[in-house]
């Protein structure tokens, strides 16, 4: 049970890898406040993980807004008094499309999904996790924009790229207060984000030196590692759990 009596909070919980990771760290012993837009969703998926035993409390809202992102601790701190991390993972990819003929309130929308809502996250975040003498961040990035661009994804690229620069700051700023921050690049992954065109799901499995997507659940246990003890010293990380895309060239 690596989360035994650990608080988490997880974003972009109502559907692929949010699910997973709630699935799976209820397996592993959390207790849970689950993040999304989707109230129906976050209901029947309390309801099946409270079922098993799991304590979960849910809220829905909007990553975008700072008060939602207070609102996720406030919630956690009232239930269970205290958290011990985060998976901020909610994200979008926006409308596909070149950068000049890109509207700018597109381009808004996916800067706060992706990136202003890590530091609406953080900001209360880590003083509820100070307050515990330390915890574990998690912030869903992207190989995109780190060691790729793919074209139609400027908007995309530039905010997952920005969470790894807020990630290594909150890194150094907080380590000495025993809280740890890492960004999680997963790789082409089935989620209803992915869509079910076959042709272009094949072209993304060709693009990945293991030939294939990743499965929800294989996101969720690299998100497990980085908020568990068992990545004690890591910190600071974008950490690629990508199935070799960033190095496959065949």
């Amino acid at each position: 049970m690596q989360l035994a009596n650990h608080t988490i909070i997880i974003t972009g919980a109502s559907s692929g890898i949010g699910e997973a990771a709630a699935r799976l760290f209820a397996e592993e012993g959390a207790n849970l406040i689950l993040g999304a837009r989707r109230q129906a969703q976050l209901e029947s998926l309390a309801e099946e993980i409270g079922s098993n035993g799991t304590s979960v409390s849910i809220l829905a809202g909007d990553v975008r807004e700072e008060s939602y992102a207070k609102a996720l601790v406030d919630l956690a701190l009232e239930h269970f008094g205290h958290l011990n991390g985060a998976f901020n993972n909610a994200g979008i990819t926006g409308v596909l499309g070149a950068i000049p003929d890109m509207q700018g309130d597109m381009w808004d929308q996916v800067i706060a999904t992706n990136l202003t809502s890590g530091f609406y996250a953080a900001k209360y975040q880590i003083p509820a996790m100070q307050s515990r003498g330390g915890g574990s961040l998690v912030f869903t990035s992207s190989f995109v924009g780190h060691t790729v661009g793919l074209p139609g994804m400027g908007a995309y690229a530039a905010a997952k790229a920005g969470l790894i620069g807020l990630t290594q700051v909150l890194a150094a700023e907080h380590g000495a207060d025993n809280i740890r921050c890492n960004a999680l690049l997963p790789g082409g992954t089935r989620t209803p984000m992915a869509g079910d065109d076959a042709d272009f799901l094949k072209s993304v499995e060709e693009l990945h030196a293991l030939k294939r997507m990743a499965e929800p659940a294989e996101i969720a246990q690299a998100a497990l590692f980085l908020l568990s003890d068992r990545s004690s010293f890591v910190t600071g990380s974008a950490m690629l759990a990508d199935g070799g895309n960033s190095i496959s060239k065949s």
